[in-house]
């Protein structure tokens, strides 16, 4: 970890007085605090390094540890280093050094700049002058993704320990400019549930409606199924839940000065409520085997 990092808390939890709910948050894309070295090592400055990010995610959900539920997530930002990856999705065209031979050099992210160690953010913009120390890439990994991830998996430990059963909420934004497939309509929400393999049918469609009933224009998997972190723990049939949802970022941010608009405060509001129904839906079927552990 570089001397500027230790200045700030990686990443923090926000724990209810007591969790009454069997949900966990996770907002691994908001964080918006940049390690001057890394900016050193950056050919983008203010709002162009920023456009990776899942503007205010973590505000937007805040709500959760109020409602009873954890909220984990990021201040280092996404285009520093990436959660929702593989932990080793490195490209080694970015790189002073050789890679580990575990690292998975040829995944569709890594060949679109995506990797653990992001290339590009958004609109294709590359992130850095030259080339990054494969120590720092791997230094990174051990003090920041590891961490991170040992923290949620407690967290849905714990979850599924205490209820029998868990539901991980992955949080993230989507740019303005997303159509559903096949058309010319914005959705407001994309729900990921790895086309069914990541939480149970039921709890997909109760979401959805939930969205709808509240006004929300809702689809679900595309063009979004599901990161790194819906794939790797959601697990059905042990109990296991892992929705993703993308909120889209016109609703209440100016995504050319990244400002929040007017209407922040009321999108906060109905996600809240989105959040509410969903403990009660789930709290209605705790006993069905559906959302149970198997």
């Amino acid at each position: 970890m570089s001397a500027e990092m230790r200045n700030f808390e990686i990443f923090e939890v926000l724990e209810p007085v007591s969790q009454t709910i069997p949900f966990v948050y996770s907002s691994p894309h908001s964080g918006r605090i940049y390690p001057p070295d890394f900016i050193a090592q950056s050919r983008l400055q203010g709002i162009a390094i920023r456009r990776s990010e899942d503007h205010y995610v973590d505000e937007l959900f805040s709500a959760a540890s109020g409602l009873g539920a954890p909220l984990l997530f990021a201040n280092f930002p996404r285009a520093y280093i990436d959660v929702n990856r593989e932990p080793y999705e490195l490209d080694p065209r970015m790189f002073d050094g050789v890679l580990p031979p575990y690292a998975n050099i040829n995944s569709l992210r890594v060949a679109g700049g995506l990797g653990t160690i992001p290339r590009i953010v958004a609109e294709n913009m590359e992130i850095y002058a030259r080339r990054v120390p494969v120590e720092d890439a791997l230094k990174r990994i051990d003090t920041i993704y590891k961490p991170y991830h040992a923290t949620l998996r407690r967290l849905i430990a714990r979850t599924h320990v205490k209820f029998g059963f868990g539901v991980l909420v992955d949080c993230h934004s989507m740019p303005g400019n997303i159509r559903i497939v096949g058309s010319n309509v914005r959705p407001d929400f994309i729900l990921g549930d790895r086309y069914g393999t990541s939480a149970s049918a039921d709890l997909s469609r109760a979401a959805m409606q939930i969205l709808e009933e509240l006004g929300f224009n809702a689809v679900r998997n595309k063009p979004y199924a599901g990161g790194f972190i819906t794939e790797h723990y959601g697990r059905p049939s042990r109990g296991l839940h892992a929705l993703q949802i993308e909120v889209n970022r016109s609703l209440y941010v100016d995504e050319t000065t990244l400002e929040k608009r007017s209407d922040f405060d009321s999108v906060a509001a109905a996600i809240t409520l989105f959040m509410k129904r969903m403990a009660e839906h789930v709290e209605s079927y705790a006993g069905d085997p559906a959302l149970a552990a198997e």
